[in-house]
């Protein structure tokens, strides 16, 4: 009986024995490759790395964009509070007939030189700050710039063409600031189309 116990006590000994033989788990799990985890990692901070850089590109151009803006509209507002000022020179200026101002005495003709030149000295200051008048007479009108508040037959000047400037328009940068009010040439006889022929004379009308 004792020897028949002693082999079966030895028997799961034996068998353990075999399970614990070193590498036999190992063998059936993929090896780890430390070389390729560490590519695989320089290539993710690579990847984190560029995009910071093009985040950081976009925003210093953004900013650079705004501080332009700042610089160049910044006075917006204020520039066109200051129109009605501008305007208001003006018509004092246009209120005095010419033939009024060459017979004038020295008093009232300095006083309408002073006139002009304070004008003409705001006008300079406006444009130190980006702002320019526009004055659109025989130009071709510009939708964008001006505001047509009437049409006039013209026979000599091709149509679409500013023949006069009710009121000056003003730009600030390459925004409009205020347009100009102007009257625009309806040009010589309309085609059979309907559409104005520029340039066109009676005997090509016949």
């Amino acid at each position: 009986m004792k020897p028949n116990d002693t082999d079966a006590k030895q028997t799961p000994s034996q068998d353990s024995a075999v399970d614990a033989v070193p590498g036999a788990e190992a063998s059936e799990q993929p090896a780890h490759d430390p070389i390729a985890a560490l590519d695989a990692e320089r290539q993710e901070i690579k990847d984190k790395l560029l995009r910071t850089l093009a985040d950081m590109e976009n925003l210093r151009r953004r900013t650079e964009r705004e501080v332009a803006d700042a610089r160049t509209y910044g006075v917006t507002n204020f520039a066109r509070d200051m129109l009605t000022v501008v305007d208001n020179i003006r018509r004092a200026i246009e209120s005095v007939p010419a033939e009024a101002k060459a017979a004038a005495d020295s008093a009232l003709k300095g006083l309408i030189d002073g006139i002009e030149l304070t004008e003409r000295d705001f006008l300079k200051a406006l444009e130190r700050h980006g702002v320019k008048k526009l004055d659109p007479e025989g130009e071709k009108f510009d939708p964008n710039l001006h505001q047509a508040m009437f049409e006039m037959p013209k026979p000599d000047v091709p149509a679409g063409t500013v023949v006069q400037v009710m009121q000056s328009g003003y730009v600030i940068g390459d925004r409009v600031l205020r347009p100009a009010l102007v009257g625009v040439a309806t040009g010589g006889p309309k085609a059979a189309n309907g559409a104005a022929a520029p340039g066109a004379d009676s005997s090509s009308a016949s």
